[in-house]
């Protein structure tokens, strides 16, 4: 091997160190700004609505004053008043298959549950949407069509 392949080889080996650092570096900021700017839970007490909208677009309100932090705990917290609603674990979580004994499948029906915070689809699975004071939670029949 001549002295120009090796060099050549050096700075070749240099540059993919440094690609490497800088990779990991910029992963690393990624993760922590997630971090920072995500919606975090609000501990404490909160007066909340959760909102069933059936496949009849009948709704059906319930109200509750709560010191949950999740989605899921505010619906189990609501079984008090009568929800009641029946989940599954998916390939990308928990899976809402019916409310107050409406299945809605997307497999067979073309149909889900949608969930919406405050009138914008929740970011997060039940288990780990935050829960604030004011919230208004609406989870909708919907029927899924494809364009």
């Amino acid at each position: 091997m001549t002295t120009t392949n090796k060099t050549n080889n050096k700075t070749s080996n240099k540059k993919m160190v440094i690609g490497v650092i800088l990779l990991t570096v910029i992963i690393a900021l990624m993760a922590l700004a997630y971090n920072a700017f995500r919606e975090k839970p609000v501990q404490g007490s909160k007066e909340i609505t959760i909102v069933v909208v059936n496949k009849a677009k009948e709704s059906t309100t319930y109200e509750l004053k709560t010191d949950v932090q999740f989605l899921r705990e505010a619906m189990e917290e609501a079984k008090e008043q009568g929800l009641t609603f029946g989940t599954s674990e998916g390939q990308y979580g928990l899976v809402v298959n019916s409310v107050n004994g409406e299945a809605a499948d997307l497999n067979s029906g073309s149909a889900y549950w949608g969930f919406y915070v405050n009138d914008g689809y929740c970011n997060y699975g039940i288990d780990s949407q935050p829960v604030e004071d004011g919230d208004v939670f609406r989870i909708e029949y919907t029927v899924y069509i494809a364009e």
